[in-house]
C-alpha cells in the first residue's frame, strides 16, 4: 500500500525508502496501470524496477499462486504491461512465475533488462528468494525453485552454486520452467 493510492504517494514513500536505506532503485508490482507512477517516479529521478507476472503483493486478486500469461489473451496483456513499463522508463522487469516462451518473447521485444523468476533461462538475469533456494524452511516450494543447499558445504557454497548454474545456463532447467 505504499504506492497505489497516487503518484505522489508512489514519490513520497520511494523518496524515504531510497534515503533512509541507499537503496539504488525501486520495484513496483503491477503493468499498464502502474505507467503513470512509474514515469513520474523516473521524472523525479527515481530509478524504478518494474514487476508482470506473478506479482505476490495482488497473489489474492490473481486466484493464488498460479502461473500468468497463459493463454493468448493473458500473454498479449503481458506483453502489453512489459511494454507500456519500458515506455514509462522503468530501467529493468522482473517476470514471474511466466511460460518460457513467453518470457523469451518479451525479453527480445525489450530493451531493458528482464530478470526471471519461473520464467524461464531467456532473461537477462535470474533471481530466487534467499529463503527458497537455500531451503529455509524446508518444505514444499514453487516449481521454479532449486534447493541450492542441496550437497553444498556452506551458505557460501551454495550461493556460489547458485552463480555458476546460472552463469552455465543449467539454471533454469526445464524441470523449473512453466
Amino acid at each position: 500500500g505504499s504506492y497505489e493510492e497516487s503518484p505522489e504517494q508512489a514519490f513520497r514513500n520511494a523518496a524515504r525508502l531510497m534515503a533512509a536505506t541507499g537503496c539504488q532503485a525501486v520495484k513496483l508490482e503491477g503493468g499498464q496501470h502502474m505507467a503513470a507512477t512509474v514515469a513520474f517516479l523516473v521524472a523525479r529521478g527515481i530509478p524504478v524496477m518494474g514487476h508482470v507476472g506473478l506479482t505476490p503483493q495482488s497473489v489474492n486478486t490473481l486466484g493464488g499462486y498460479k502461473v500468468q500469461g497463459k493463454g493468448e489473451a493473458a500473454a498479449q496483456r503481458l506483453r502489453d504491461d512489459a511494454l507500456a513499463l519500458q515506455e514509462a522508463g522503468a530501467t529493468m522487469l522482473v517476470l514471474e512465475a511466466i511460460p518460457a516462451v513467453l518470457a523469451t518473447e518479451v525479453t527480445a521485444q525489450l530493451h531493458v533488462i528482464t530478470i526471471g523468476i519461473g520464467a524461464g533461462k531467456d532473461c537477462s538475469g535470474q533471481v530466487q528468494v534467499v529463503h527458497d533456494a537455500f531451503d529455509i524452511p524446508p518444505g514444499k516450494k514453487a516449481k521454479f525453485v532449486r534447493n541450492f543447499m542441496d550437497g553444498a558445504s556452506s551458505v557460501h557454497d551454495a550461493a556460489c552454486r547458485a552463480v555458476a548454474a546460472v552463469k552455465d545456463g543449467s539454471f533454469p532447467a526445464p524441470e523449473h520452467c512453466y
